[in-house]
């Protein structure tokens, strides 16, 4: 048989790579317009209660004192060009970006499974995608002055690292622990996920010294960033930590439950007992207990964000669930469950919940204007008709919660399936769906439910899911594996795919293909 000269081996790849992605190129085509859509409409960042800090913190560059600022390190990065309407371009190219690695994710692992299908891999990973992409939700997560786009773009670029090949290396530790810890330094949630991915590395076992070399690569690449930016706060609020607030946090997930007729505190914390009634019953207890004007920490000295606050808050949140751990419970599942009903409440107060949606008009206060044009300066605007098209578009276009549940309940049965040593306890599908599931509960667990921390658990349910379906890939004899790969590279298939059993130089050295209780040979 001739050799094929190399234009048409180019003209061939080409074509192969246009078959294999062209679904997913209108996919991602759409997803712009729509993004384009909300820019148009709404040229500035929406804000919200936390934006100010957030900004703030940016212009001075100084850590907040409650909580994490790496989205503030992120908004100073950008502070040159001094234009806000760049920031809410980014956030959305972060959110396109991330359903392109959730697509890219799952094509690699079918285009493992059926390697001789070059069209099959496109029609699970471009739908996978859709959610990720079009869920207004997440659109207007994009566009607000708020931590959670960046936070989950660098979540998912995580699981993107350490799944992209079957074998981990010290690089796809380094990486992963470095991602992960900006993700937390972004929103203090991310900090479990640290084990997590450990935790996914260890499952997809390489040998010792290549899985050993990746944990400590990922510990060493998670500590330094967070040293850093401890020492940074160190030197503006006198204190070697994250924040001076975390255990008020928790303090607010305690009062919807805590009796104090339980707890019996001592007389220097009855002052964090719950007060009863309530003022204001359209508000979240938590809220109330930390904002609302019968607040505790309004009496205490320093006030919130103050040292004794937060030890005042941690000793009473720790009495109150040692005393109530079923309560607790109750309350962690009851708001847990919320995530996956089929509408929205005003919870956990009225204009909190409508913050999550594209407004009809908007104004800046003085205080809010002041603080832009430190940034940069612009103008709030909200531009007709394309502000109509979006508001409309959000209205109609989100994941209800049964269908996150649906895509959590998949993924999950996906795990179960795979829970045995030979498909690593779970496989591929075991990461996301942790990541994705965590997501939901966590800050039920520590916090108070919001409906802004939903959206961020699509893109791990989708995944999940999406992976679940595909079954394991057949090994391929060393012969197959010898055969001229231009025409798959050409088509997206790259060396190492993930799960796909080809036989590589690692492979050489007897070690298990990727999850091999699942291969058929």
């Amino acid at each position: 048989m001739p050799r094929r000269g190399p234009l048409r081996r180019a003209v061939l790849g080409t074509g192969r790579f246009a078959v294999a992605h062209l679904l997913f190129a209108v996919v991602l085509a759409g997803a712009i317009a729509v993004r384009v859509t909300a820019l148009r409409g709404y040229p500035m960042p929406l804000w919200s209660g936390d934006s100010y800090g957030y900004l703030g913190s940016a212009v001075d560059f100084s850590p907040h004192i409650g909580r994490p600022s790496g989205y503030s390190v992120f908004l100073r990065g950008l502070e040159p060009f001094h234009d806000l309407t760049l920031v809410a371009a980014v956030q959305a190219g972060l959110g396109a970006a991330a359903g392109v690695m959730v697509y890219a994710l799952v094509w690699r692992h079918a285009r493992a499974a059926w390697s001789r299908r070059i069209w099959l891999p496109g029609l699970l990973a471009a739908p996978a995608s859709v959610p990720v992409l079009y869920d207004g939700n997440l659109v207007q997560a994009e566009h607000m002055l708020l931590a959670d786009s960046l936070f989950t773009f660098l979540l998912v670029a995580a699981v993107t690292v350490v799944l992209w090949r079957r074998r981990v290396s010290w690089w796809t530790g380094a990486l992963a622990g470095l991602i992960i810890s900006c993700a937390a330094l972004t929103r203090l949630a991310g900090l479990p996920f640290l084990a997590v991915i450990a935790v996914a590395m260890l499952l997809r076992w390489s040998g010792w010294k290549r899985t050993l070399a990746a944990l400590v690569a990922a510990g060493v690449t998670f500590a330094v960033p967070f040293a850093a930016y401890m020492t940074w706060f160190e030197r503006h609020h006198g204190a070697f930590a994250l924040s001076k607030a975390d255990k008020v946090w928790l303090y607010g997930r305690t009062v919807g439950f805590a009796d104090c007729a339980k707890i019996k505190p001592p007389p220097e914390l009855q002052v964090m007992c719950p007060k009863l009634p309530r003022t204001d019953l359209r508000v979240a207890p938590a809220f109330d207990a930390l904002w609302g004007p019968d607040s505790p920490f309004k009496t205490i000295p320093g006030g919130i964000y103050g040292d004794q606050a937060n030890t005042m808050a941690g000793e009473f949140a720790d009495m109150a669930i040692k005393a109530q751990p079923g309560d607790y419970l109750n309350v962690v599942v009851h708001d847990t469950l919320r995530a996956f009903e089929p509408g929205r409440d005003p919870y956990p107060t009225p204009w909190t919940e409508e913050n999550l949606r594209f407004p009809a008009g908007e104004a800046w206060s003085d205080e809010q204007a002041l603080l832009a044009e430190r940034y940069g300066g612009g103008r709030v605007r909200v531009v007709a008709p394309y502000a109509e098209w979006i508001r409309d578009y959000q209205g109609r276009r989100y994941t209800p919660g049964p269908v996150l549940g649906v895509l959590l309940g998949a993924g999950l049965l996906g795990v179960l399936v795979r829970l045995r040593p030979r498909s690593g306890w779970g496989g591929s599908v075991l990461l996301p769906w942790s990541l994705g599931a965590a997501l939901v509960v966590i800050p039920a667990a520590t916090a108070d439910f919001d409906y802004r921390y939903i959206p961020p658990a699509i893109p791990f349910a989708c995944l999940a899911a999406a992976l679940a379906i595909i079954p394991g890939a057949r090994t391929r004899t060393r012969a197959e594996a010898a055969v001229p790969a231009a025409g798959s590279a050409a088509a997206g298939e790259m060396p190492e795919m993930a799960e796909n059993g080809a036989v590589s130089p690692a492979d050489a050295s007897g070690e298990e293909p990727a999850d091999a209780g699942e291969t058929v040979r």
